[in-house]
């Protein structure tokens, strides 16, 4: 077949094989899109609740940790709903688009990388688990920091409301002045403010959603009447978004808390130091679970 003969040939083919890696993360876009949206509620609920009784605004003088009683995820959601109304609900959900869109579409490009190039198959054609777990971890981690920027406006946007209701100034008119309020005063590395435990909470996330939906879709079939059907993936991401959260939710909380507190004119944080720091306050003034904080709705929208 001619030179000519084989462009035409490969003109003709769907856009889906002729870019199969950028059509892999515009679809990646778009589905996170959707479940985003759907499901941006127990999200926004899940950051006010890792920011309920933060002991370590008790140095800034801020007396709303003595004043406002700890409220569960329904309380928390009714509350928002009743004291702000029904659509900051949705509060952030802009830059949480932006985030799945980047972090979604750079972890599926990044697997399939890895999956293809570094890791390859086996000699019978079958691809491991420990391959897949490392992979994930690893995709997953280039995936969040990519999207650091974009999960820090969304966190702190999502405490505007709160903010508002506290009687403090808010700090932004909308997301493209966040973005640029926080590059004008922390520069590039302002962006990655957070970035630490972000990475940990997705390299923890990954592996435990992976090894555990794999091992309990396995075992199901193999030990149990039910098929390789919707019941058994439902069963197996029921088990899944439990190991994971256990594993993600305290990475998750310092994470929030690390981006979302005050900062000086030059952008470093008046409340930690560091994440480390972050989680020795924690559990030093509100006890080893208050690193749990939020951990129903993350695993309800997991």
């Amino acid at each position: 077949m001619s030179v000519p003969e084989e462009e035409e040939k490969e003109r003709r083919l769907p856009l889906a094989q002729r870019w199969p890696r950028a059509s892999k993360f515009l679809l990646s876009g778009c589905a996170a899109t959707v479940a985003e949206l759907a499901t941006f509620p127990l999200d926004l609920t899940k950051t006010r609740l890792q920011m309920q009784g933060e002991a370590a605004l008790a140095r800034l003088g801020d007396g709303a940790r003595e004043s406002a009683p700890y409220r569960g995820m329904v309380r928390t959601a009714l509350g928002i709903i009743q004291e702000e109304g029904f659509l900051k609900l949705w509060q952030g959900v802009t830059p949480a688009i932006y985030r799945h869109v980047v972090y979604s579409g750079g972890r599926m490009v990044t697997y399939e990388h890895l999956r293809e190039v570094v890791f390859g198959k086996s000699e019978d054609e079958h691809y491991p688990l420990w391959k897949s777990v490392i992979g994930g971890m690893m995709a997953g981690v280039i995936g969040q920091f990519l999207a650091n920027p974009t999960d820090l406006v969304k966190v702190q946007m999502q405490m505007e409301g709160k903010r508002k209701l506290e009687g403090k100034p808010l700090r932004f008119r909308g997301v493209h002045h966040a973005f640029a309020k926080i590059l004008a005063e922390g520069g590039i590395r302002g962006l990655w403010a957070g970035w630490v435990p972000n990475i940990q909470r997705a390299a923890l996330v990954n592996m435990g959603d992976l090894t555990t939906y794999d091992t309990v879709k396995h075992y199901l079939v193999l030990n149990t009447p039910l098929e390789d059907n919707i019941m058994t993936h439902g069963l197996s991401s029921l088990c899944s978004g439990l190991v994971a959260s256990i594993l993600g939710t305290p990475a998750d909380v310092i994470k929030s808390r690390i981006m979302n507190q005050p900062r000086d004119k030059q952008g470093r944080g008046l409340l930690y130091k560091s994440s480390t720091d972050c989680l020795i306050q924690a559990v030093q003034g509100e006890g080893f679970m208050s690193l749990y904080k939020g951990f129903l709705p993350s695993w309800l929208r997991m």
